[in-house]
């Protein structure tokens, strides 16, 4: 089992994408996915390089649950996978959804139903403690 992420736009605030956990090459979820833009793997304002990592569920104390923390990013800690609707919410950590939109009028895609998507990204991955990341 993995989870990959593919990211089909990048504007200037933000980056759009796909995410899917796959096992035995079948894909088992898939949702939306929504990150900062990229900057240069600046941290807290840039989303996170192409490449492999290794995700760990781990207690969040800012969140006050568990969650999927991404390993091994160059020169960056705590990126995570959370809920999150808009860009500015997350500082180099990936939000999930079903669909975007633009909920505020600022002309940016948000990123919708983020805590069911989340809840549905955790329940896949229920009984794993670690699980490897291709971003795309």
């Amino acid at each position: 089992m993995k989870i990959e992420l593919f990211r089909l736009e990048y504007e200037k605030k933000q980056t759009l994408g796909e995410c899917a956990i796959t096992e035995n090459g079948k894909d088992i979820f898939l949702s939306k996915s929504l990150e900062r833009a990229d900057n240069n793997n600046q941290r807290n304002i840039s989303c996170i390089p192409q490449g492999e990592y290794l995700c760990v569920l781990e207690y969040s104390n800012k969140f006050d649950c568990d969650l999927w923390e991404i390993k091994g990013v160059p020169d960056r800690s705590e990126c995570k996978f959370h809920s999150a609707n808009y860009w500015h919410d997350l500082n180099g950590c990936i939000a999930l959804g079903n669909k975007f939109a633009d909920i505020d009028g600022d002309g940016y895609r948000d990123i919708l139903n983020s805590k069911k998507t989340m809840k549905k990204f955790h329940k896949v991955l229920e009984g794993l403690t670690e699980i490897q990341l291709i971003v795309h």
